[in-house]
C-alpha cells in the first residue's frame, strides 16, 4: 500500500500510525480555503455561543446597563434632531423626518460598530490565538453576529417608536420585507469585519484613523438629511446613492416608513455590495492566516 495516505504498522502490542511526508502540513499554517471554510463551519456552534454571551454584557459595570444599547441610538438620533431637524432645518422635504432619522441612526450604527469591532477583533484575541489553534477568521464573524444579536432590542425599539411618534407610521406587507434588508446588511458587515481586521493587525494606525472615516460614511449615508437638497450634479448623486449603507436606509424607509415598493436597482446593488464585500473579505482574510499572531 505504497501510495496509502496512511500506513498503520503493528508491532507486538504497539500501534504506530506512520504518515506520508505529502500529508503532513507546518503547525499554524493556512489551509487550502475549501478546508478553512469547513473548519469555520465545524465551529458554527462556538461563535454563536460566544457571540449571544458576549451580546448583552458590554455594559454589565454601568447603571442602566443593557439598556444603554438602546439608549445610546436615542441620544444620538436625539441630537441630530436638534442640530440637523430643529437648527439647521435640513427636515424640510422629508416626509415623517423622525422616522426617517431613527432609521438612519439605529440602522447605520450596526454598520459603524461592527466595522470598529471586527478591527479589534485579532488585538482583543491576541491570547485565545497564541494559546489554541483555530480558524482566525471566527473572532471578527463573533463580533458581527455580537452586534446583530444586540440589535434585536435596538430594532425592536426602532419600530416602536416609528409606530408611535407623529406622524405614524402605518404596517403594510412590505414590512415583512425587511429581515431580508437586514440579512443583507449583516452579510455585508461581516465581509467589511473581516477586512478591517487583517487591516488593523498590519497598520495599528489604522484603527485611529476608522472613527474618521466612519464619521465622513455617516454624513455620506444620507443618515440626517437627503442628498437631493444639496447635491445637484446627477453624476455625483448617483455615486452617493451606490454606496451601501445608503441602499439599506434607503430600502428600509421605503418598506417601513412610506409604504413604497423599493426600486429593483437598490436590491440588486445592495445584494452584489454583500456578496462581493463577504467574499472578498474572507479570502483577504484567509490570505494571511498563517501570519496573525505574530505580527
Amino acid at each position: 500500500m505504497a501510495n496509502a495516505r496512511f500506513v498503520e504498522q503493528i508491532h507486538g502490542d504497539e500501534h504506530h500510525e506512520v504518515v506520508g511526508a505529502w500529508a503532513l502540513r507546518p503547525v499554524g499554517g493556512r489551509p487550502s480555503l475549501n478546508d478553512y471554510v469547513r473548519e469555520l463551519h465545524r465551529r458554527r456552534h462556538f461563535v454563536w455561543a460566544d457571540a449571544r454571551a458576549r451580546a448583552f454584557s458590554g455594559e454589565s459595570g454601568t447603571l442602566l446597563g443593557n439598556a444603554w444599547l438602546v439608549v445610546k441610538p436615542l441620544l444620538d438620533g436625539l441630537t441630530y434632531y436638534l442640530i440637523f431637524g430643529l437648527l439647521l432645518q435640513v427636515s424640510r422635504g422629508i416626509d415623517n423626518y423622525v422616522g426617517y432619522l431613527l432609521v438612519g441612526v439605529f440602522l447605520f450604527s450596526y454598520t459603524s460598530r461592527s466595522l470598529t469591532g471586527g478591527a479589534s477583533a485579532l488585538v482583543n484575541g491576541r491570547n485565545m490565538i497564541r494559546g489554541f489553534s483555530f480558524p482566525r477568521a471566527t473572532l471578527p464573524i463573533s463580533v458581527v453576529i455580537r452586534e446583530a444579536v444586540g440589535m434585536v432590542p435596538v430594532v425592536t425599539t426602532m419600530v416602536a417608536l416609528i409606530l408611535l411618534i407623529p406622524p405614524h407610521a402605518e404596517v403594510t406587507w412590505r414590512w415583512a420585507l425587511f429581515p431580508a434588508v437586514f440579512a443583507l446588511q449583516t452579510v455585508f458587515n461581516t465581509g467589511l469585519a473581516l477586512i478591517a481586521a487583517r487591516l488593523t493587525v498590519h497598520v495599528p494606525d489604522l484603527r485611529n484613523v476608522l472613527s474618521f472615516v466612519t464619521r465622513l460614511w455617516l454624513y455620506g449615508s444620507a443618515v440626517m438629511f437627503s442628498f437631493d437638497r444639496f447635491v445637484t450634479d446627477e453624476r455625483l448623486l448617483t455615486a452617493l446613492e451606490l454606496n451601501p449603507a445608503f441602499l439599506v436606509l434607503d430600502i428600509s424607509r421605503d418598506l417601513l416608513l412610506y409604504g413604497a415598493d423599493p426600486a429593483a436597482r437598490s436590491w440588486l446593488t445592495l445584494s452584489a455590495w454583500a456578496l462581493a464585500t463577504f467574499v472578498v473579505g474572507l479570502v483577504f482574510f484567509w490570505r494571511a492566516e498563517d501570519r496573525y499572531g505574530h505580527d
